[in-house]
């Protein structure tokens, strides 16, 4: 039988020296899961994985659970003896994570290890600016680059219009526009499908995320479904699983990422241009609402930032539980979190100088 190459899975060194950590164990990648089961790749082919029983114990959160495009480690390689045990899940180093279903504070991982995020939406109904504002949030705050793929312009009149207003929102990321009716309407993806590298496809239902994954395929391996007349479109996936392309990269479709909360966002990156014009307010502390020597408010005021913009921002804010923080204050109000296991930023760095000391 064939080994496969697991740098073509995404293994890169990176994890290749986390793994050594655990001897005995061998590196399996997960590929689906199906409640409780998980079918992971390993270097000798596909099998079927369970957590042991010390995993289970020591989970805290739902969130440390295996998902899909995760690394973990087995104790086998080859499908024998029943299912594969998970001992440990590899750090990752990029994740979505959204509520979990019928529990007020668990978090789910959605999908993980992703390179790059393609944010779909289409050109016709289901266009939105805001919408596409909280996806970048989201993404970027997830570690993956994200990419916005502008779908079904043969059903638009107005594309340079729309595409000067996404240029407006798309700080820091690439703007496609493809149509899947056409046999090159998807081209300008290709480039970024590169070997072991994962890609994953987030926006609403209907906007033409699943065609243009079967168009990558080579088949028509995802059902597909327009949208609706009422623009909510139809979920046509029903789990997430990765899928390897024939000619390189692996590709994820993830239902449920349109329902994907705010609860935490990267919005230096996706309002950098608010963040610019904030350090140029009289006071650091501004609201930018009637305070004097407002930069945000001039720049509304020579047309230079809307309106809807900002107030975007202020909702996303609020949503994420940033409210009344400036960019700084968020960002030290994420790294606390980060490390509230151990008390918060001033004790890990406290930790780490301890650390440091010791050796």
């Amino acid at each position: 039988m064939n080994r496969i190459d697991m740098k073509k899975l995404g293994f890169t060194d990176r994890f290749a020296a986390e793994s050594t950590l655990y001897n005995g164990l061998y590196v399996g990648r997960v590929f689906s899961q199906s409640k409780d089961l998980y079918k992971v790749m390993c270097e000798n082919g596909e099998m079927m994985a369970e957590v042991s029983g010390k995993f289970r114990f020591e989970a805290k959160t739902l969130s440390d659970f295996p998902a899909v495009g995760d690394f973990v480690m087995l104790d086998r390689d080859v499908s024998a003896d029943g299912n594969a045990i998970i001992h440990h899940v590899l750090s990752r180093k990029s994740v979505f994570i959204r509520k979990a279903a019928g529990t007020s504070n668990d978090e789910q991982v959605v999908a993980s290890n992703i390179d790059t995020v393609f944010i779909c939406m289409s050109l016709n109904n289901d266009f939105n600016l805001r919408r596409l504002e909280r996806y970048l949030s989201i993404a970027w705050d997830s570690g993956a680059v994200p990419v916005i793929v502008l779908t079904k312009s043969d059903l638009s009149d107005d594309v340079e219009q729309k595409l000067h207003e996404v240029d407006t929102v798309a700080v820091g990321a690439d703007v496609l526009v493809t149509t899947a009716m056409h046999e090159d309407g998807y081209f300008q993806i290709m480039r970024y499908i590169k070997d072991g590298q994962t890609i994953a496809f987030i926006g609403s239902s209907g906007v033409g995320k699943s065609t243009l994954i079967n168009r990558l395929i080579g088949e028509d391996k995802l059902d597909t479904k327009g949208l609706r007349n009422d623009d909510k479109g139809k979920h046509t996936t029903t789990r997430r699983e990765l899928i390897l392309l024939k000619n390189g990269g692996i590709v994820i479709d993830t239902p449920g990422m349109r329902e994907l909360g705010l609860e935490s966002a990267n919005l230096s990156k996706t309002f950098a241009d608010i963040d610019e014009l904030a350090f140029m307010c009289k006071f650091h502390d501004c609201k930018h609402a009637s305070e004097p020597g407002c930069a945000v408010q001039k720049a509304i005021c020579d047309g230079t930032l809307s309106v809807e913009r900002l107030l975007s921002y202020q909702k996303l804010k609020k949503e994420a539980k940033y409210e009344g923080l400036n960019f700084k204050q968020i960002e030290t109000t994420k790294l606390n979190e980060m490390f509230s296991g151990v008390g918060g930023m001033k004790n890990a760095r406290r930790f780490a100088k301890g650390k440091s000391r010791e050796r």
